[in-house]
């Protein structure tokens, strides 16, 4: 088959970004070695957070994050690692996640087999009277997901505790084909999504994009959304969003 020159599937327009695994581009950080990290979402392209991918492929491959910069949550995608979070280490299969709080370095380091990480950042924004979140870990498969509005075929799973002293929120949504969410959503929260399974559409404000497992979507506050999934599997997704703070600073 002939490839098709000078052709990709992602977009990058002011308020959102469709970012597809064909385009992904190496980075290199201080602390990340023998890892494939991918930066495919920054405030380079006016997020108020970043996104990383790592694959951890090699022998000796480690990612370390210190303490006292963001916090952040992982989410394996695939494979197993062996997690560090100040002074606790935890083995997390695929499906395990990790809250981190900026006061804890992160550590993470493939566990036998090769592994795939999601990582969100930000920096952590207090709130009068709230103590910051310590960090812990957790197993997606052990919060059962909530029908959406009523709607049993397209189940919302919280990985993070719903208390004020948060100031993000990680969840998954998985639909059956043919869910939709119910609207077209327009709100103050940014977005950050990557597709774990399955194929849909997504419309960002005036667009529409097929999307399927490995793509990543940023989407800006105030950016209208929308969500169909497709084909004979279920779709699902992690996203980050900012929540639970003053709109005005």
């Amino acid at each position: 088959m002939i490839p098709l020159f000078g052709q990709t599937r992602t977009r990058i327009k002011p308020r959102h970004a469709l970012i597809a695994p064909d385009g992904h581009v190496i980075s290199t950080l201080p602390g990340v070695e023998k890892v494939r990290l991918t930066a495919l979402i920054t405030p380079a392209m006016g997020a108020g957070f970043a996104q990383l991918g790592l694959a951890f492929e090699e022998a000796g491959g480690v990612a370390r994050f210190p303490a006292h910069l963001h916090e952040a949550v992982i989410y394996v995608t695939a494979g197993a690692i062996q997690c560090k979070v100040g002074k606790t280490v935890e083995s997390l299969e695929a499906g395990g996640f990790a809250y981190v709080s900026e006061n804890d370095a992160l550590e993470i380091a493939p566990s036998k087999t090769p592994a795939l990480v999601t990582l969100f950042q930000k920096k952590y924004v207090p709130s009068p009277g709230l103590s910051a979140p310590a960090s812990f870990f957790g197993l997606s498969k052990k919060i059962m997901g909530q029908p959406f509005l009523g709607n049993p075929k397209a189940l919302l799973q919280v990985l993070l505790p719903d208390i004020p002293s948060f100031d993000l929120a990680v969840n998954i949504f998985t639909y059956q084909p043919g869910a939709t969410l119910p609207f077209v959503e327009t709100h103050v929260m940014e977005h950050g999504l990557l597709m774990l399974s399955g194929q849909g559409v997504y419309r960002l404000e005036d667009e529409w994009y097929p999307v399927a497992a490995g793509d990543v979507i940023w989407m800006a506050p105030f950016c209208p959304q929308w969500f169909v999934a497709m084909g004979d599997e279920p779709a699902s997704y992690l996203y980050y969003k900012d929540v639970n703070r003053p709109l005005l600073s």
